[in-house]
C-alpha cells in the first residue's frame, strides 16, 4: 500500500491505496540473452513458458530442461531442447509497454484451427461475466488486463492478468502447457483489444472463437478469417460485433434449424420463468394484477413478455381461480403466509427446470434483453441477483434449485425477509455497471404499488409522462 491523493471537487483527499506494479524479466534461453519482458510479477514460470509456445520455441514440457526464475535478480534462466536460430528478428507489437515478438504471422502462414463445434452467444456471456468477476485487480485500481479460457458451454478453465494483455495470453499457454491442458477448440475472452500478435498466438494455441471487449485490429481480422478463427468484440450489453466467420455461431435461428420439428424462438433453456401474485395490494386498494392495461389485465402482459423467453412459466398465487385465463400452471404457497420468500419456494419447487427467474406481477418495465442476460448466467446450485442504485432486486432475480434446501430452513425458523437465506448459499450479485449496460435508467425494477402508480403507468403509455426517478420507485422489501 502506498499514499496517493484523490482529487475531487476542488480538494486533495490522501488515502492509503494499490498501485499497479511492472516487474522487468531478463529471459536467457540456452544461454542468450533474448529479450525483457515487462510484466506484472506473479506466476512467472507460466509466463515464460507460454512466450517460448508462443514463440514456436517449445511444443510441450518435455521441451524444458530447465525452467528457473529469479524474482530476486529479475531473470528466468531457461534450457530448451531445440536450439534458437542463429539469428532473431524482433518485432515491435502494439502491446501494451510494446510487447515483442519474434514469429509474427500475417495473411494464411499460420495453420487453419481444426473446425469445432458452433458456440452460443449464451456462453460468449457468460465467460466474459466470469472473466469480470476474476478480474480483482482490473476492477480495484485499474492499469491490468485480463484474460480466460473456457470451453463450449462457457465454464472457465484458465486465468490470467497482467499489465500487457499479450502477456496475459502468453501466461494462458504457458500454465496449459506446464498442466497438460489443451487449448484446441477453447474459447478466449480478453478485457484488451486483439491485435495481429494475440491473433497469431490464438491461432498456433487452436482457439476457435476470440472475444473483446473492446475492438480489433484490420490485421487481426485478416489473419483471423485465414485461420477460421470467429472473431468478436465489443462483447457487453447483450450484444457484440462478428468480424469473421459468424458461422461458427449457434445463433436461435440456426439451432431451430438443426433440429427435427417446431422450436420456439428465442426461448431460454433450462431456466423457468415464475410471476410472484400473491401480495396484499393494500396499497393499491384492489387486486393490482387486475388491473386494466394494454387490452388486458396486468398480469397478462407479463406473462405473454416472460412466454417469450421461457419455455416454461408458472404463477404463484394463493388464489389460482382468479387467473384462470392465463394458459399456464398456477400453484400455491407451501409455507402459507410468509411472503415473497415463500412465493419463491414454490415456483422454484414446482419447475420442471434446474433453475427460476423470479418475477413480481406488477413490474411493468420488463427489459428483455436484461432477462435474457441473467437467464444465461443461471447457476442451478445458488442465487444470481442484480443490483440497483436502491439495493438489492431480489424480485427480478434468478434461482437455482439447489438453494431450496437454504430457503426451506429459513421459512422453517420463521425468517419472512428474502435476503435472510442469501448466508447459507451461494449468491452472485450482477453489480450496477452492469446492469446499466442493458437498462441505464433500472426500468426494470420498478413497480406499481399505488393508484398514483397505476395512474402514472397510463400516462406513460399515452406518452403524456415520463417515468418516475429511481429514488421514487417503491421497491418490495428484501
Amino acid at each position: 500500500m502506498k499514499t496517493i491523493h484523490i482529487y475531487t471537487n476542488g480538494r486533495l483527499e490522501e488515502k492509503r491505496g494499490d498501485i499497479v506494479r511492472e516487474f522487468p524479466l531478463v529471459l536467457q534461453v540456452n544461454g542468450r540473452e533474448i529479450a525483457t519482458l515487462i510484466a506484472s510479477p506473479h506466476d512467472l514460470r507460466f509466463l515464460v513458458a507460454g512466450f517460448l509456445r508462443n514463440q514456436g520455441f517449445v511444443e510441450s514440457a518435455a521441451d524444458f530442461h530447465m525452467l528457473a526464475v529469479c524474482d530476486e535478480f529479475g531473470i528466468a534462466n531457461v534450457r530448451i531442447r531445440q536450439e534458437l536460430p542463429e539469428r532473431l528478428k524482433p518485432v515491435l507489437t502494439s502491446g501494451c509497454g510494446t510487447g515483442i515478438t519474434f514469429t509474427l504471422e500475417t495473411g494464411g502462414r499460420e495453420a487453419a484451427v481444426a473446425p469445432s463445434p458452433a458456440v452460443a452467444p449464451e456462453a460468449v456471456f457468460r465467460l466474459m461475466e466470469e472473466l469480470a468477476r476474476q478480474a480483482d485487480n482490473y476492477r480495484n485500481h485499474g492499469g491490468i488486463h485480463s484474460a480466460a479460457v473456457g470451453d463450449g458451454e462457457g465454464n472457465l478453465l484458465l486465468f490470467a492478468e497482467d499489465i500487457g494483455r499479450h502477456n496475459t495470453l502468453d501466461r494462458i499457454a504457458g500454465e496449459a502447457l506446464l498442466k497438460g491442458i489443451d487449448l484446441a477448440g477453447r474459447i478466449l475472452v480478453t478485457s484488451g483489444r486483439v491485435s495481429t500478435e494475440m491473433a497469431s498466438k490464438c491461432a498456433r494455441l487452436g482457439i476457435a472463437l476470440v472475444a473483446s471487449r473492446t475492438s480489433a485490429t484490420d490485421m487481426a481480422a485478416t489473419l483471423c478469417h485465414e485461420a477460421g478463427i470467429c472473431l468478436l468484440g465489443y462483447v457487453r450489453g447483450g450484444k457484440f460485433t462478428v468480424y469473421t466467420h459468424s458461422d461458427r455461431l449457434l445463433v436461435p435461428e440456426q439451432a431451430a434449424a438443426s433440429l427435427p420439428g417446431p422450436v420456439p424462438r428465442g426461448r431460454i433453456p433450462g431456466v423457468t420463468g415464475v410471476i410472484l401474485a400473491g401480495g396484499q395490494s393494500s396499497r393499491m386498494g384492489s387486486n393490482k394484477a387486475l388491473l386494466p392495461y394494454r387490452g388486458g389485465r396486468f398480469i397478462e402482459s407479463i406473462h405473454r413478455q416472460l412466454s417469450e423467453y421461457f419455455d416454461e412459466v408458472i404463477v404463484v398465487t394463493n388464489t389460482p381461480e382468479q387467473y384462470e385465463f392465463l394458459p399456464c400452471r398456477k400453484v400455491t404457497d407451501i409455507h402459507e403466509g410468509m411472503g415473497a420468500l415463500a412465493g419463491i419456494h414454490a415456483g422454484l419447487h414446482h419447475s420442471s427446470n434446474p433453475a427460476a427467474f423470479v418475477v413480481a406481477c406488477d413490474m411493468p418495465y420488463l427489459n428483455g434483453d436484461l432477462i435474457r442476460h441473467l437467464a444465461s448466467m443461471a447457476d442451478p446450485g445458488g442465487v444470481l441477483i442484480p443490483e440497483s442504485p436502491t439495493g438489492l432486486e431480489p424480485l427480478h432475480a434468478v434461482y437455482g434449485k439447489g438453494c431450496l434446501a437454504a430457503i426451506e430452513a429459513t421459512l422453517l425458523s420463521g425468517q419472512r425477509r428474502i435476503v435472510s437465506f442469501f448466508g447459507r448459499t451461494n449468491v452472485n450479485r450482477v453489480n450496477v455497471a452492469q446492469i446499466a449496460a442493458f437498462d441505464p435508467e433500472f426500468n426494470s425494477f420498478r413497480n406499481i404499488n399505488t393508484p398514483t402508480d397505476y395512474y402514472r403507468l397510463r400516462e406513460i403509455e399515452r406518452g403524456e409522462a415520463l417515468p418516475a426517478p429511481a429514488d421514487e420507485r417503491a421497491g418490495a422489501s428484501a
